[in-house]
Order: structure tokens, then sequence, then C-alpha cells
């Protein structure tokens, strides 16, 4: 019905499941939840900046959270908001820095900040939890929020408001230089972020087979869960018509005689290998 699934996405071109699956949830807890984070982080952003920006910045966020976990999980399918409310926290904190010298108690305000970012991202550790859509919607958050949530210095407003016949010092720039530079450097980070995202994903690569640690960034096995249904990973290697599998979980190897397997086949042998 709209949930992300990358195979859909890839093989039978439906794109569209990146942002569509931000609308769907896995139940009645799941989007009480979101909804309730979202009252708390995107009501007081929106008041601040309008709900034009925000708007952009959730759905740009949802966007990129999806494509991450696209990358990472290709089989099995990933539904919420909560990487487009992950991009809200990073655009918060974007916006403390590129607004740094507008906060008065600087150092609070972000260690808060963080300990809460810290908190949510480390709940992504736990099973059935798509902590790559949280990962890749903080980081498409935290870069869009520098385009967007960046304000005009206090002397240029001062300046601007000030009554006829007062004198104030004059401020030629309406934002400091480093302003325009986190400016540049972020919108450059998205451009080739999203393109090289998308290149990648539609050409079926599974990032999996490029970082054997990374789906440890999505679920962490200890003695009271693990993690089999989600890191079901292999590296792959063809040669002729000899398949040669590694799984990442267990380190165990599998040559297999096929000369042009599906994606589908593999995975059946992965999973097998890794059982």
């Amino acid at each position: 019905m709209g949930a992300l699934d990358a195979q859909k996405v890839v093989h039978q071109h439906q794109g569209w499941r990146l942002i569509s699956c931000m609308w769907l949830h896995a139940g009645v807890f799941h989007v009480l939840a979101n909804m309730l984070s979202l009252v708390f982080i995107g009501i007081p952003l929106e008041q601040e900046f309008g709900f034009v920006r925000i708007g952009f910045l959730y759905l740009m966020s949802g966007f990129g959270g999806s494509l991450l976990s696209a990358l990472f999980i290709q089989y099995g399918i990933s539904v919420g908001a909560s990487g487009a409310l992950f991009g809200l926290l990073g655009s918060m904190l974007s916006e403390l820095i590129s607004n740094w010298t507008m906060y008065v108690n600087k150092l609070a305000a972000l260690l808060t900040l963080l300990f809460i970012i810290i908190i949510n991202l480390a709940v992504g550790i736990l099973p059935h939890v798509d902590n790559f859509a949280h990962i890749g919607g903080f980081v498409s958050g935290f870069l869009l929020g520098f385009l967007f949530l960046i304000r005009p210095q206090f002397k240029w407003l001062t300046q601007r408001n000030a009554s006829p016949g007062r004198v104030t010092t004059p401020v030629k720039s309406k934002h400091k230089t480093y302003q325009y530079v986190l400016w540049v450097l972020s919108l450059i980070l998205l451009i080739v972020g999203y393109t090289l995202g998308l290149v990648t994903l539609f050409r079926g690569v599974n990032l999996n087979n490029h970082c054997s640690w990374c789906h440890y960034l999505s679920c962490v096995p200890t003695s009271k869960w693990n993690c089999k249904s989600q890191n079901i990973y292999c590296l792959s290697s063809q040669i002729g018509n000899q398949l040669n599998l590694t799984c990442v979980s267990n380190g165990r190897n599998g040559t297999y005689s096929l000369s042009d397997p599906s994606p589908s086949r593999t995975q059946q042998l992965c999973a097998e290998l890794c059982s």
C-alpha cells in the first residue's frame, strides 16, 4: 500500500514509495508516538520559521531517511515518519550552530539537544527499528537546517528596525560569513548525497556488501535479543558461472553454480547461509 520496499522501488519503478512510506505506520502506538513527537518538535519550529520551510524540510528529511534505509534494508518493508522527525531534530542542531551568536545559554542548549538526539538514536539499535531511516533523516535535516533556518544578524535587524534619526552601528551584511559558508557546503553535500544515493539505489547496489559492520547501526545483538531477521547480509562475487557468498553475521562462505542469479535467489541462498 505504499510501504518502503527497496525491491519494488528498484525493479518495479515505484520510486514514490520513498515518500509514501512516511504516511504509514505499524500500528496505533507507532502513529501516536510519532505524532506526539511531531507536536513537541514540529510545532515550535513551525511557529518560528513558518509551515512552508518546515514542511519542505520535513518532507526532504523523510526522503533522505527512506533513501538510506532502502540502500541498506533491501529485503523487507519499512513505514513511519521517524526519518522526517529525526530530520527536524537535526535541523534544530544546525539552527543552533548557524545562529550560535544569538543564543544566551549556548552550552546548555547544545548539551540538552545532543542528549535528546543520542538517546533517540540509541533506541534505534533495538530489533525491528529502522535506524537507517533515523540516521538518513537526521543527516538530511541537519544539512537542510543550514539552508532554511538561518537567521539574520541581530545588529542588522536593529539597524533595519531603528526609528528615524536613531544612530546605530552600521552592518552591511545581513548574515555572518560562517553562515554563508555553511549554506554553500550544505547545499553541495545535499545535492551530491541525494544524487549518489538515488543512482546507487537504482543500480541495485546493496551497501551492506561494501560495509560489513554497518548493520550494527540499526540493530546490535545482545543476550536479550538477536538481529537475525535484520542482518541477513552477504558479500557476493561472481566469477563466470560461480557465485561466491560470505555471510556477514557468521562469516560462513558458500559457492554456488549459477550463471545469472536473480536478486531473490541470491537472498534466499544468503538466508540459508546465515541461518
